[in-house]
Order: structure tokens, then C-alpha cells, then sequence
């Protein structure tokens, strides 16, 4: 936990006041709006980035890591949710290898629902943490009255692929063993993340797909790295000055491929896996001004080709990790929220019992 400078606080108010400037005057502060590819960037991303890009840290992939965690962890203050909730505990996960922290959310709604979804932070495999996440947790629990167990898996360089993935999959079944702790069944625990998390989402719901005790009910995936084996279009379009980078995905790969990791291996590039069937109801919502945009696309329909209950959800007017802004940005608290709607009607959908 970052402890806020004056700095941040004057940013934090900042991103508050842009969130709630109309529009139109945003328009007309920003001069000529910014198109790409037949998208047009939300006003208020527009002025944020003029700042964001120009801030300390920003480029972030050419400070130490701990120097770049700390970065991640500020903007994160930043843009964070004040909303109130039933419960926000930590708790301790146990894995494999030993254990990793937790935070577990309950709305003021609790009760209503009895889903899960265990959520994967972003920050490219070698930032973030529980805390970054929190603004999006908070959201998405409040919004929907699920339980959501957020997890602190273990990053690179540290600790490289497949480490933080076995924690991330430990941690889906350790939740879903113990479901009636977190308020529901085995066969209403899904997953979710954003990013880096996105990905550890969709892995993990291909290496549990087979488990006799029960698969992800649902996979919630905000703008997720699906194929780090090439670089689609998107990367072309916005490979600089939309908050991540070229540069910064090459930084993430590196740190989390480490010596032994492969990028065409599915564990690390789920697009590129043999089989798709049969996985989880996938909401996959991708961002139009994003490198990752459309791997996520490509993953979202390759998901439908194969039977998959898929919807895909483009927020064309924004950039990548405006999901986690949802203490200050409307359309980033009505984006989580959407998710967490469908998650309810993917539950209420399936049949009794059913853990595929």
C-alpha cells in the first residue's frame, strides 16, 4: 500500500474533475478530436492522456522494477473507488508452492447472488497487486452482489512463467473447494481478470476445464492478452501514446517469459491453443484504442466458432486499463458493471448443478 504524496492527491482530484466535465467542454478544451481506424477517443481519455503521458514514471519499462511497481501502485491511488461494501477482508490462499495473499469483496447487496468470481489483477505479469485491482473489485461486486476473491499471485522477474499461472489456478480451486465460504456452490465460482489477468482468466479456465469437481462457471475478460506469438494490427495503430505500449508489452514478455517460457506455448498464448470447446460462457470486452484489441477480438471469436456462449463488448472510444478508473470515469464503473450483469444471467442460465 502506497502512502500518497501531494502530487497524487492533485492528480486524483484531477481525474475526478475530468471524469465529471461534460463533454462538450472537453471538446472544446481539446481542440481536434482524436480518430483512429474509425474510432474516436472518449474526450475526457484525451485530456487525460496529455498528462498521463507526460508524467514521471510513465515510461515505465526503463525504471527498476520495484521503481515501476511503485508507478503502477500510484496510478492506481489515483483513480480509486471509494465505494462501500458489506466486507473487504484479506485473507491468505494456500498453493502449491506455499501461499499468496487475497482480498475478498461483499457488497451491501450479498445475498441476492451466490456466484464468485475469482479475479486476476493486471500489470503485465510483473506489476500490480490486490490493491491496484481494488477499484474494479469493489465495482464489480457492488454492482452485481457477487462475491469476488481478488489474488495476489506471484509476479516476474521474480518469480517467471508458470509460477504466478499455478497460483492463479490453485487459487480458482481452492475458492471453488471452499465455495460455501464465500456464500455459494462450486458450480457458481467463475473467473475474471483484466490484461495480464485477463489471460491468467482464460488459462486457467483451459487447465480446469477437465476438473471432476468443476470448471469456471463464467470467464469475465477486460481487454486480455491472448496471443504474445505475433503482433496483430492493433499494435501498429497504437504501438505509442494510448497508455500501454509496444514497448511495454515487449518489457512484460520478457520479464515473464524469463529463460524457459514460450510464446507460442498456449499456457501463455490461449489463442493459439488446439481445443476451445467446451470452456467457460466468456464475456470479452476489448478496448479501440489498445494494442491488445484485436487478439482479444481474434480470441472471442474463435471461442464462438467453437460453441462457446461468448459476448464480445468493444468500448471503441476507450484505451486499454480504463476498467480499472472506476473511481473516476462513468463509463468505466458502467463497463464493470455490465460485466457483472451478465455473470448473473450466465448463472441464472445454467442449469442446476451444472460445473460443465
Amino acid at each position: 500500500m502506497i502512502r500518497p504524496r501531494l502530487h497524487d492527491h492533485a492528480l486524483r482530484w484531477g481525474a475526478r474533475a475530468l471524469g465529471s466535465t461534460p463533454s462538450v467542454v472537453l471538446r472544446a478544451v481539446n481542440g481536434r478530436p482524436v480518430v483512429v481506424d474509425g474510432c474516436t477517443l472518449h474526450p475526457a481519455v484525451q485530456a487525460s492522456l496529455r498528462v498521463m503521458n507526460d508524467a514521471p514514471g510513465a515510461r515505465f519499462e526503463l525504471l527498476p522494477v520495484e521503481a515501476a511497481r511503485e508507478h503502477i501502485e500510484r496510478e492506481a491511488w489515483t483513480f480509486a473507488s471509494t465505494l462501500r461494501l458489506a466486507q473487504r477482508d484479506d485473507i491468505v490462499i494456500p498453493t502449491r508452492s506455499g501461499s499468496v495473499p487475497g482480498r475478498v469483496y461483499r457488497a451491501r447487496t450479498y445475498g441476492a447472488a451466490s456466484g464468485t468470481v475469482v479475479y486476476f489483477h493486471g500489470g503485465g505479469w510483473v506489476l500490480g497487486s490486490v490493491d491496484s485491482a481494488d477499484a474494479t473489485c469493489r465495482t464489480l461486486a457492488d454492482s452485481s452482489g457477487l462475491t469476488v476473491v481478488s489474488v495476489g499471485y506471484r509476479l516476474a522477474p521474480e518469480d517467471p512463467f508458470p509460477a504466478g499461472l499455478e497460483d492463479g489456478v490453485d487459487a480458482f480451486r481452492w475458492v471453488r473447494d471452499n465455495a460455501a465460504r464465500f456464500g455459494s456452490r462450486a458450480s457458481t465460482v467463475g473467473v475474471g481478470g483484466e490484461s495480464a489477468g485477463g489471460n491468467m482468466a482464460a488459462v486457467v479456465s483451459a487447465v480446469t476445464r477437465a476438473d471432476a469437481e468443476g470448471s469456471p462457471a463464467f470467464q469475465i475478460l477486460f481487454c486480455p492478452v491472448t496471443d504474445l506469438s505475433r503482433k496483430h494490427r492493433s499494435y501498429e495503430l497504437f504501438a505509442d501514446g494510448f497508455f500501454l505500449t509496444e514497448a511495454q508489452m515487449d518489457w512484460y514478455a520478457a520479464h515473464y517469459l524469463g529463460d524457459s517460457g514460450r510464446r507460442d506455448d498456449p499456457l501463455v498464448s490461449p489463442l493459439l491453443a488446439d481445443d476451445v470447446s467446451g470452456l467457460a460462457p466468456a464475456y470479452v470486452a476489448v478496448s479501440g484504442f489498445d494494442v491488445l484489441r484485436d487478439e482479444g477480438v481474434a480470441y472471442a471469436r474463435r471461442l464462438e466458432a467453437a460453441g462457446v456462449p461468448t459476448t464480445l463488448v468493444t468500448h471503441a472510444d476507450q484505451i486499454h486499463g480504463f476498467f480499472n478508473a472506476c473511481g473516476a470515469l462513468r463509463g468505466a464503473r458502467t463497463a464493470v458493471a455490465d460485466a457483472g450483469r451478465w455473470a448473473l444471467a450466465t448463472l441464472a442460465a445454467a442449469p442446476a448443478g451444472d460445473a460443465r
